[in-house]
């Protein structure tokens, strides 16, 4: 089956389009309504009722037509970008500008289409790597989000910066939260506090005032619990500290845009992507930037320390959810592909 969009001023253009293009046979998926006017129309076909292609011309006095070129398949930008924001379990709303938005681009990358769309629509702010100074960065999300590893990799890129860090933890109840973060630090040969209230994290921030980084592991808090929340707002009052919200690809869309929007409430401006090595759904991520307005700064895609933190941005996160393979495949039959996605939608 081929799918195909068409824009056009009025919907009878539009269907005149389809009819030319498709012929007679076409189904008729989706229409809408464009901002600022004009209409969107996606047809479907089956291959053997596409029309009969043109000839390239007749020789001259009519003694036989020349042989047909062989025809490249076509690209539709827009279409392998909703193929992909759909396989990544993207919730409809806000797949739809980045849909739009690269359906009108001037290309034909699909990741380089995704990655404008994506700037279009979202923000991108990469934390900072400790060579200017900055407000203590506490790490903040739900149990098991990753966040000890987290700070881990902040510390060690710092420090092969040559820049001076502070590690304090908050996360004294967890069994074996402190253990795990002192072990990171002893090999980056830092001192690790240990603090339980938020006095003693005041105490602890004057003691760093003029350390170029100072990082703090919070212990996992339950976004749902009024009463976790609020221990949560009285340790981040101990300074002018910036929460990170830090949090699994891979989760359900909606269960972390909810999430997210609860950490937002205590100060969360930006979100920490981890676990990008073994999901492979990243609609999660998208629905919680479009929900929650979070700016995205970096991702884990290792659960090795050494390995670091990848920044994300615009391409990056293109490249992420449009793989090289998923790129070429499009680029040599887009049609099987766009005919799955009909079915699913």
């Amino acid at each position: 089956m081929r799918l195909k969009s068409f824009h056009a001023k009025t919907m009878s253009d539009a269907m005149r389009m389809v009819r030319q293009s498709l012929g007679d046979d076409a189904i008729i998926v989706a229409t809408r309504e464009e901002e600022g006017g004009g209409v969107r129309v996606t047809a479907a076909v089956e291959e053997d009722d596409l029309p009969p292609a043109q000839s390239s011309g007749t020789a001259r006095g009519g003694r036989g037509k020349a042989p047909p070129k062989p025809v490249e398949p076509e690209i539709d930008v827009g279409e392998v970008v909703a193929d992909a924001l759909q396989r990544h379990g993207v919730p409809a709303a806000p797949a739809e500008q980045p849909i739009d938005a690269a359906s009108g681009l001037d290309t034909e990358d699909p990741r380089l289409a995704l990655g404008s769309a994506l700037d279009s629509f979202f923000t991108f702010n990469p934390l900072p790597d400790g060579r200017a100074p900055v407000k203590p960065l506490a790490l903040v999300g739900p149990p098991g989000s990753g966040k000890t590893l987290v700070a881990a990799k902040l510390a060690a890129r710092a420090v092969f910066r040559k820049c001076s860090v502070g590690v304090i933890t908050t996360d004294t109840v967890r069994a074996g939260g402190v253990d795990q973060l002192a072990a990171f630090t002893r090999l980056m040969k830092l001192k690790l506090a240990t603090v339980e209230d938020p006095d003693a994290l005041a105490g602890a921030f004057e003691v760093h005032r003029r350390t170029d980084l100072v990082l703090v592991d919070t212990a996992g808090r339950n976004p749902f619990d009024a009463d976790d929340m609020q221990d949560l707002r009285a340790m981040l009052s101990a300074g002018d500290v910036e929460p990170v919200l830090v949090l699994p690809a891979g989760l359900d869309a909606m269960e972390a845009a909810d999430m997210a929007l609860a950490f937002k409430a205590v100060g969360v401006r930006r979100m920490l992507v981890t676990r990008l090595d073994i999901a492979r759904r990243l609609g999660s991520v998208l629905a919680i930037a479009a929900r929650a307005r979070l700016s995205f700064c970096d991702a884990s895609i290792s659960s090795k320390v050494a390995e670091g933190l990848t920044a994300l941005n615009p391409l990056a996160l293109a490249r992420m959810m449009i793989p090289a393979e998923e790129k070429a495949a499009a680029a040599k039959d887009p049609a099987p592909r766009r005919a799955a996605r009909t079915a699913a939608w």
